[in-house]
């Protein structure tokens, strides 16, 4: 069945994008498509080219629009199927009233993912490559666009495949072994080289399975805990760094009560900034609520801003800092002094000499009067300490991929175990198959259920 999409995002815009793929796209665009010359019917033109002309209702044969057609014929085109494109003018009109003519001559519309889903069926790419299409898509940093692309080229299926190719060989020496059971004392391989090849093999499963770590936090935000007492102006710098009004800014102690996050791209890293409720002693059930939450936070974050009010700093910091820096053991953790604004020299180094004990970076800002916030940010920068991800790293970023790995790690240690323990071959040659089979399922070598693949691509936008 021939599909058809606007690919486009939704709106009115400059240009817009319908595509077409399958059997009948040449023949369904041909039918709504004239030309500026005859002889350039879609038909006739070869692959990857381009045409100029109109859209025209065939039955009312009012013109719709002029466009620009472009044509891939199978199998060099995404789908590998005849694909056709037509960029037209991007008002929503124009859009659905094309997309309505295309369906009525034969197309029907495609399902959120389908043409990524073609491009998997017909061997286009393979399911760690298409998946990686929605992450390219939806990439906010420069860290998370590489790591993207990476995976899109193939490289994450390089390195599988090479993993799967050991295993392979692994398995049939020991099944090569069981058809030939009769003779016990004969064995194809030396059992201490199969052990060197299992934990070569476990030590690359375990280095991609440790990646994820770094990897979720560049595809979606490195975790920013905003934390201290109340009115300290938390609030005031998450707006400032999200630079939008997100948090409610007042001089009620309080006011803050739940956890607010938003995303900001820095430098080409993408920072998740979280603001907290403000820990302080406190009787309002709600309030203590959210101060359980402002923990969990800390615990959860990589980097903690401890936000600290440099016109009240008393003993009762000490109290403050016992919460915050127990918490934040492992982490990166800055003292941010706001309010500095208006204290003399006297009073900033009285400041400073209160903080001497804590074991962190210490910066002096004015939230309010945005001065040294460059700085602040500058800072936060160099406190990521993510993997070097050149052109061909491979990180994995995919939940659905760890979980794989993270099977496959398990049958891998259990053949090692089974090597050292001198188990039958056919013991061992069950893990290795379960681990080829793991690996497996991020490519798609081993996928056969639909509903995975529909759960896969459900998450594409339509048109893609």
């Amino acid at each position: 069945m021939t599909i058809a999409a606007i690919s486009t995002p939704p709106g009115t815009g400059g240009i817009a994008v319908i595509r077409i793929s399958g059997p009948d796209a040449i023949q369904a665009a041909d039918s709504i498509f004239v030309p500026h010359r005859e002889c350039n019917r879609i038909s006739s033109r070869p692959s990857h080219s381009l045409t100029f002309g109109l859209i025209i209702d065939p039955e009312t044969r009012e013109t719709l629009d002029e466009v620009i057609v472009s044509l891939f014929r199978a199998p060099h085109s995404f789908t590998g199927e005849d694909v056709v494109e037509i960029s037209c003018h991007g008002s929503t009109y124009i859009q659905h009233t094309l997309l309505r003519l295309l369906i009525a001559h034969g197309c029907r519309p495609a399902a959120p993912g389908e043409f990524t889903r073609r491009a998997f069926l017909n061997g286009r790419m393979d399911l760690s490559q298409a998946e990686a299409v929605a992450d390219v898509i939806a990439a906010e940093s420069r860290a998370a666009h590489r790591l993207a692309m990476n995976q899109m080229r193939g490289d994450f299926s390089t390195e599988l495949s090479a993993l799967r190719e050991q295993l392979v060989t692994f398995a049939s020496l020991l099944e090569l072994e069981l058809d030939f059971s009769d003779h016990e004392d004969l064995e194809f391989v030396d059992r201490s080289e199969l052990r060197t090849l299992a934990v070569a093999i476990e030590k690359k499963i375990s280095a991609l399975e440790d990646s994820f770590a770094k990897g979720n936090v560049i595809k979606n935000g490195i975790p920013v805990a905003i934390v201290g007492e109340t009115n300290a102006g938390k609030s005031t710098l998450l707006n400032l760094l999200v630079g939008d009004e997100r948090a409610i800014v007042s001089d009620i102690h309080g006011t803050t009560r739940d956890v607010i996050e938003d995303t900001v791209n820095i430098n080409g890293l993408l920072f998740r900034f979280i603001d907290t409720a403000g820990i302080r002693q406190t009787k309002d059930t709600i309030e203590k609520l959210g101060i359980e939450r402002t923990y969990k936070m800390i615990e959860r974050a990589e980097i903690i801003l401890w936000v600290v009010d440099s016109t009240c700093v008393t003993e009762h910091i000490e109290w403050l800092a016992e919460r915050i820096i127990r918490r934040a053991a492992g982490k990166r953790l800055i003292i941010v002094l706001n309010k500095t604004e208006n204290l003399t020299g006297e009073e900033r180094a009285t400041l400073r000499q209160w903080f001497i004990p804590y074991d962190a970076e210490k910066i002096e800002i004015s939230a309010r009067q945005k001065q040294n916030t460059d700085t602040l940010l500058t800072l936060l920068s160099r406190s990521v300490q993510l993997p070097d991800t050149g052109n061909h790293d491979v990180i994995v970023t995919n939940l659905r991929h760890y979980d794989a790995l993270r099977l496959a790690h398990s049958a891998i240690l259990r053949t090692i175990d089974g090597i050292d323990y001198m188990l039958p071959a056919d013991l061992i040659a069950q893990d290795v198959r379960e681990c080829t089979r793991h690996l497996g399922e991020i490519t798609s070598g081993e996928i056969t259920s639909s509903d995975l693949l529909n759960s896969i691509f459900s998450r594409f936008c339509i048109g893609k």
